[in-house]
């Protein structure tokens, strides 16, 4: 086994050039969610060419895939890319303030970022599969696209229609992006139940608004009273929103509901009220029966906005995804894996980079420019101490990730390896959010990452396949946890029972004459056609 994961280790030193190759093109791309068109055929074709058979639109959604390879009858592992980026985040992979060519700020770029997260793991599944070939270790991979995890999206969906039910263990990886999660594992607290909910608001009677008996149509109609239509609606939701979510809310509490206004408008300047507007919510929460809570207090505000604009609405699931479920064997072994590994080292290039970055803010460049802690181990364990001084003893997760579906159906390690940050010239001060952007797209600064996690995810893939007592060990905790197992007393069953929102007005780009550069929110008849 020790040569095996020595194989993977090997083939992650080899092939680095190549998969930062691979992460440049996926930032590029800066795709969002549910519209991650190129980004997945990126994946999707360099799969089919490792040798995977690749279900392409897994479970209806488009910019999702299911792969999987096999080496003989053994465990089955999984793990996953996600490369959905963020809308108004488009940030050149430059030492510089400016959008990636020919696009402008407001188009989608990567934060986390997904592209490094996406590639790193395909990067560990890559080499545990080398490591498979070379020294015949039986098993079989089955590696997921995950597209919109800013929404909560493909993991639910994918949950739902049974693709991680043949699952006997599962590896997630994300970037560091809080303390005191870098370059650790999760230990017990996990993350918390996330729900999305978009309200539509539709005024399609407006002729109705105060109409009397001896109402007339008359040739100045437009002048006439007009109804408040729907983006009233939405802004009368909106501050209702913000009055739920503080009367909700405890001070201090570590769970948040955020909106996003999707759609506004559908209206001429004329005295014609918008007839469609749009108000996302997302809920992250620590227990169901809070983000439950939520959407009724949401429902019952959208009824109250809707009549007083005039206009009708509905509820639209954006997402449901389940509270995360501990597994100390898989994070035992994750771990020492990371050890063996050690954090990522930022040196170099890395280190000019980041100078240049502090000298074009107009700060004095500092001889080690990085914030110590992404190049320190955290033992798991600790984190967790650390994790709970904020907490109250009776809240069991915190934060916010939709990695925890996984959890329900196979035992599953939540790896954090430290991304790039820069160290703050003194206490208080904040760096812009385009220099942590950047730094997630420049090659030397971003490399490191990948490869520590990459090695990581490999040589854990070797240890499940190739040590047996190991992943009996992870599936006893994981039914001892779930009260037997998949369908025992303590298992939660897959909240999802709504169709892939993919036919909602998500931002995306579009070809014109002047290249790939403009954003459009599209209006088609199967968007108004779709489910509640």
């Amino acid at each position: 086994m020790a040569t095996a994961k020595i194989t993977a280790r090997t083939w992650v030193h080899d092939n680095l050039p190549q998969l930062s190759d691979w992460c440049a093109t996926v930032w590029d791309f800066g795709e969002t969610a549910w519209r991650e068109y190129r980004s997945a055929a990126f994946y999707v074709d360099l799969l089919r060419r490792h040798g995977f058979e690749v279900e392409a639109g897994s479970a209806g959604m488009p910019t999702a895939f299911c792969a999987t390879w096999e080496n003989g009858k053994g465990p089955t592992i999984g793990g996953y890319a996600e490369y959905d980026g963020v809308p108004g985040n488009c940030q050149a992979a430059d030492v510089a303030k400016r959008p990636r060519s020919g696009l402008s700020p407001h188009a989608g770029g990567h934060t986390d970022p997904h592209s490094a997260l996406g590639i790193a793991a395909l990067g560990g599944f890559l080499a545990a599969k080398a490591a498979m070939e070379k020294h015949g270790i039986k098993g079989r991979l089955k590696f997921f696209g995950e597209p919109a995890e800013k929404t909560r999206g493909s993991k639910p969906i994918h949950a739902a229609r049974g693709y991680y039910d043949d699952l006997d263990a599962a590896i997630s990886f994300h970037p560091f992006f809080a303390l005191p999660y870098c370059n650790t594992v999760r230990w017990d607290t996990h993350a918390g139940a996330g729900y999305g909910v978009l309200y539509s608001f539709t005024c399609d009677a407006p002729e109705a608004w105060m109409a009397t008996n001896n109402a007339s149509a008359v040739p100045g109609y437009h002048a006439g009273s007009r109804a408040p239509g729907a983006n009233d609606a939405v802004i009368a939701m909106y501050g209702f929103g913000k009055a739920l979510k503080d009367s909700l809310q405890p001070s201090g509490s570590a769970w948040t509901m955020n909106e996003a206004i999707l759609t506004m408008g559908q209206a001429t300047a004329d005295n014609l009220p918008a007839s469609l507007a749009q108000i996302m919510y997302f809920i992250r929460v620590p227990t169901i029966g809070m983000a439950e809570h939520m959407v009724r207090g949401l429902d019952h505000y959208a009824e109250s906005a809707a009549r007083v604009a005039h206009c009708g609405w509905r509820r639209s699931w954006i997402a449901k995804s389940r509270p995360g479920l501990a597994n100390h064997a898989m994070a035992r072994a994750t771990y020492a894996n990371l050890e063996a590994v050690g954090a990522p080292r930022f040196e170099g290039e890395a280190i000019r980079l980041a100078q240049a970055l502090q000298r074009n803010l107009g700060l004095e460049p500092m001889a080690r420019p990085f914030l110590p802690v992404i190049e320190e181990l955290m033992h798991p364990e600790e984190a967790e101490r650390i994790e709970r001084r904020r907490l109250p003893p009776s809240q069991e997760h915190a934060g916010s990730d939709d990695y925890t579906e996984y959890c329900w159906h196979a035992p599953t390690a939540r790896l954090m390896v430290g991304r790039p940050l820069l160290a703050p010239p003194h206490p208080g001060y904040a760096y812009p959010s385009w220099v942590v952007n950047a730094l997630g797209g420049l090659p030397p600064c971003i490399d490191p990452m990948t490869a520590v996690a990459a090695q990581t995810i490999g040589m854990t893939i070797v240890d499940l396949l190739a040590e047996p007592a190991l992943l009996a060990a992870a599936r006893e905790e994981f039914v001892t946890r779930t009260g037997g197992g998949v369908g025992g007393t303590n298992w939660i069953a897959p909240l999802c029972d709504y169709p892939p929102p993919i036919h909602l007005r998500w931002p995306e780009y579009v070809e014109t004459p002047r290249g790939r550069r403009e954003w459009v929110i599209p209006a088609t008849p199967e968007d108004d056609a779709a489910p509640p």
